[in-house]
């Protein structure tokens, strides 16, 4: 479900396990980079603003989790045939709903403890807006990924979650950081 092939099995020999997985893994790194790229982009910003890159793996992090939940439920369910790629329309509205409702409830603790911890309103605000864009994004990809894969004819277990993870950090990143570039006099 994380970039292995198929047809490699628990006792396959390491080489062949290597074989299999080593170029989703250099892909992934090739889609880390363009996360970089998106904080990169930011980099005034963050260097004005130093809270920013303490509260960036909060807003990853979170986004990544509900991505990969809604990604595993439609993973199951694509394995058990509970659902159909034609179904894609129910599925995503299901778990863009799901993301929000979590959005909004993991924002409002976020809220709490950024606001605690930074005094700041402005920095409160604008993470809490950005957890629920991410998360709702994340829960829509984590739907979506998989049965595209499917319709095409790839095997989902084998990409899906590279995939998910760079929308999941791309978005994050560029919501976060670009909510905060918009809204920079909040953050004084």
């Amino acid at each position: 479900m994380v970039g292995v092939s198929a047809d490699e099995r628990a006792l396959s020999t390491p080489w062949f396990a290597v074989k299999k997985r080593l170029p989703w893994l250099q892909i992934n790194l090739l889609t880390a980079f363009l996360a970089a790229f998106v904080v990169g982009l930011f980099e005034s910003t963050i260097a004005q603003f130093t809270a920013l890159a303490v509260l960036l793996p909060v807003v990853a992090g979170q986004s990544g989790n509900t991505g990969a939940q809604s990604l595993a439920v439609v993973m199951r369910g694509l394995a058990l045939r509970d659902i159909r790629p034609s179904q894609w329309g129910t599925v995503s509205r299901k778990e863009v709903a799901v993301a929000f409702i979590n959005g909004v409830a993991v924002a409002a603790t976020t809220c709490l403890g950024v606001y605690l911890w930074s005094q700041s309103l402005g920095l409160t605000m604008i993470i809490g807006v950005s957890m629920i864009l991410s998360m709702t994004i994340a829960g829509l990809s984590g739907a979506i990924i998989p049965i595209i894969l499917r319709s095409l004819n790839q095997d989902p277990a084998q990409s899906s979650s590279i995939i998910l993870t760079t929308v999941t950090d791309v978005f994050g990143f560029l919501s976060f950081l670009g909510l905060a570039t918009l809204f920079s006099s909040w953050l004084v």
